[in-house]
């Protein structure tokens, strides 16, 4: 019985060391990508389409190192983090909250808010885009606080700290609910312009995941890297705990 517990206590402790490590090191991955593509932009200079990448602290530009328009001329190729605010713009779509990777169009860091390189004043910013903003930038701080959670759960037994690496084990379900609700609030409020849908484009919801349509853009929406290591943490983690649970059971 004390050899079955032991082999248990090492299980969870390595599944749930291994779950946190995997959900840690999501932070610092893109977790999901968004692409637009159509006859205006070739794929022999945009073979990804126009592609941003979606990570915990911030949105990027997901077109490096490929062939460019001279006018979007850069060192590390096409800023389509740009190039898909400016599409946005024409169908009066709020600009995309960058979180940390505040910079501005020639890739210099500011120290204010630039949402991919079409700034509104302060006062015009919604407060839903304020929130989103300030989600991103603390993301550190909460992935620290997952981290030190996780190590609580492993290193503590307690079966109550399961809790813990719960909280921890869901990051990609949190990203994916901000995800979700950002993509409706964005399809819903078309109003940069001043008020309503503008251009004939009525308010919708864009699309999560697969492949979809909105005027003359094919658009993708798809996991990343990162979502797919946050996956297999959480399967871990879950896993930890369900290891954790038979070892204090046998432990009494």
């Amino acid at each position: 019985m004390e050899g079955q517990a032991k082999k248990f206590k090492i299980m969870y402790m390595l599944f749930g060391l291994l779950g946190t490590g995997l959900i840690v090191a999501t932070y610092f991955l893109p977790v999901w990508w968004v692409a637009l593509q159509s006859i205006q932009y070739p794929k022999a200079m945009y073979p990804k389409g126009i592609r941003i990448e979606f990570k915990y602290d911030g949105v990027y530009n997901g077109c490096k190192g490929v062939r460019e328009r001279e006018e979007l001329a850069m060192d590390a190729g096409a800023n389509c983090l740009i190039e898909m605010n400016k599409i946005n713009h024409f169908i009066g779509m709020y600009p995309i909250v960058q979180g940390v990777n505040d910079v501005d169009e020639l890739g210099n860091h500011v120290k204010y808010p630039v949402y991919a390189g079409d700034s509104i004043p302060a006062d015009k910013i919604p407060a839903q885009l304020k929130v989103l903003d300030q989600i991103m930038r603390n993301a550190k701080l909460a992935f620290g606080v997952l981290a030190i959670l996780g190590l609580l759960f492993v290193f503590i037994d307690k079966k109550k700290l399961s809790i813990a690496a719960i909280i921890t084990a869901l990051a990609p379900i949190y990203f994916l609910l901000i995800y979700v609700f950002y993509l409706y609030w964005y399809g819903h409020h078309l109003g940069l312009h001043g008020g309503g849908a503008f251009n004939g484009i009525k308010p919708f919801m864009p699309t999560v995941f697969g492949e979809g349509k909105v005027a003359q853009f094919t658009t993708m929406s798809y996991p990343y890297i990162g979502f797919f290591i946050g996956i297999v943490g959480m399967v871990l983690l879950f896993l930890a705990i369900g290891f954790k649970g038979k070892y204090l059971k046998l432990k009494k």
